[in-house]
C-alpha cells in the first residue's frame, strides 16, 4: 500500500507531496526531510529502494525532479518503481515536457 507521494527538487524542496494516511502537518514536515535527505544523499550506482522506518522509499530521479513513494513492506517495489515512470510518462505528454515549474504551478489540476 502506498504511503505518501513526494515531488522533490535537487535543492531539498518539496514540489508535490500527497498522503495515503493520516500525519500530522508538523511531523510531515520531518518525516520529509529526513526521506529528501535519504534519497538526495544516495549516488546514481545505487538501488532506488530504500528501508526507512516501518517502511520503504522507492524513488526515481527525473531531470532536476526526484519522485519518492513511501510503500509498505508487502508492496512490490519494482511495480512502484514502474509506477513513478508511468507517472512522469503522463505528465509529460499532458505538459508537452514536464519541468519543475509545471508540477508547482499545476499540480492542483493533476489529482492522485
Amino acid at each position: 500500500m502506498i504511503k505518501f507521494f513526494l515531488m522533490v527538487n535537487k535543492q531539498g524542496q518539496t514540489r508535490l507531496s500527497r498522503y495515503y494516511e493520516h500525519i500530522e502537518i508538523n511531523k510531515r514536515t520531518m518525516l520529509e526531510a529526513e526521506v529528501i535527505k535519504n534519497c538526495l544523499s544516495r549516488s546514481k550506482d545505487q538501488c532506488s529502494f530504500i528501508e526507512y522506518k516501518d517502511f520503504k522509499l522507492v524513488y526515481r530521479q527525473y531531470a532536476a525532479l526526484f519522485v519518492v513513494v513511501g510503500i509498505n513492506e508487502t508492496e512490490n517495489e519494482m511495480a512502484v518503481y514502474e509506477l513513478i515512470h508511468n507517472f512522469v510518462e503522463v505528465l509529460d505528454k499532458y505538459f508537452s515536457r514536464v519541468s519543475e515549474l509545471d508540477v508547482s504551478f499545476s499540480v492542483s489540476e493533476v489529482h492522485l
